[in-house]
């Protein structure tokens, strides 16, 4: 077999075992896609106006709107849009529910949440963003702030390889904290299955979008969660808790999808009402394929 090895040098040599699933596909569209650059709703001195706000002491008085001044007697500052790098925030959910996998020799949703946020985090430093990860179960496990280098993208990739599947998620609780947290407004992408009540979840949605970060969820979900393909007596686990039963999977399979689809309309018109992009990825669809479809949803949103 021809050695790829070098087809990897992108990626910390710690996960390749882990990051070679990718394959050439992920490779080449990650070599070939750019984001661009970012129109930012960010506020600084470059060439497009955008709006007046009060002056308060302290600012610079070159940016001082002499003509309102002339009219109303107050002094207003001048802002604008600025051509700016991005600072991209990239919120993983390692919950224990994360750890399932229909197919045994497939990937797992923790799986493949990673190596969507590995790819990610390339394209968005290639181009010089800051790229910052918080890996997240009930709380925060592990956390990076926002950089934009090579060794800080291999200090993710190290991150990535290390964080396994952990307790109960408390999504709502993350994102409250996240909205506190996050320091510099940009982008903010969540890579979840969303297993949290849609209430909760949107609230905390909600406070990080007050911010005015720009928000993407990327709900990763199984086959086995989607189709719910199980016949005859099955044994089901609760697997953020100690419930256990076993039932005729025929007589669960159309309240279980009923109330699937509830949950997921919930959470996709939420996030449409807060202009957050909403995205579903099953872990069936190759990985190459969903990368893709993740900077469409990108492309299309109005700059």
């Amino acid at each position: 077999m021809p050695d790829d090895t070098a087809h990897h040098r992108w990626l910390d040599p710690k996960l390749l075992g882990a990051v070679s699933k990718l394959e050439f596909k992920t490779r080449k569209i990650v070599e070939g896609t750019r984001l661009g650059r970012h129109r930012s709703p960010f506020h600084g001195i470059s060439v497009e106006f955008a709006e007046h706000r009060p002056y308060v002491p302290g600012d610079d008085v070159r940016h001082v709107d002499w003509k309102i001044y002339a009219k109303r007697d107050r002094f207003f500052i001048k802002q604008y849009e600025e051509e700016t790098n991005l600072a991209a925030t990239l919120l993983l959910d390692v919950s224990s529910s994360m750890g399932y996998r229909s197919d045994a020799g497939g990937l797992s949703k923790l799986d493949y949440a990673k190596f969507m946020a590995a790819a990610l985090a390339f394209l968005l430093i290639e181009q010089q963003d800051a790229v910052g990860l918080v890996a997240f179960d009930g709380g925060v496990v592990k956390s990076f702030p926002p950089k934009a280098s090579t060794p800080h993208f291999r200090a993710l990739c190290a991150a990535l390889e290390e964080v396994r599947g952990g307790e109960r998620t408390d999504l709502g609780a993350v994102l409250d904290r996240a909205a506190g947290e996050i320091d510099r407004r940009g982008l903010v992408v969540v890579l979840s299955d969303l297993v949290d009540e849609p209430g909760r979840v949107l609230a905390g949605l909600q406070r990080v979008a007050h911010r005015r970060h720009e928000l993407v969820v990327l709900h990763v979900m199984d086959g086995d969660e989607i189709d719910f393909p199980f016949r005859g007596a099955v044994r089901f686990e609760d697997l953020e808790g100690d419930e256990r039963f076993t039932c005729d999977a025929r007589d669960l399979r159309a309240a279980y999808l009923a109330a699937l689809e509830e949950h997921c309309a919930r959470i996709r018109t939420g996030c449409r009402e807060l202009g957050i992009d909403y995205m579903r990825m099953d872990t069936r669809e190759p990985l190459d394929v969903a990368l893709t479809g993740y900077l469409n949803l990108r492309a299309r949103r109005p700059r």
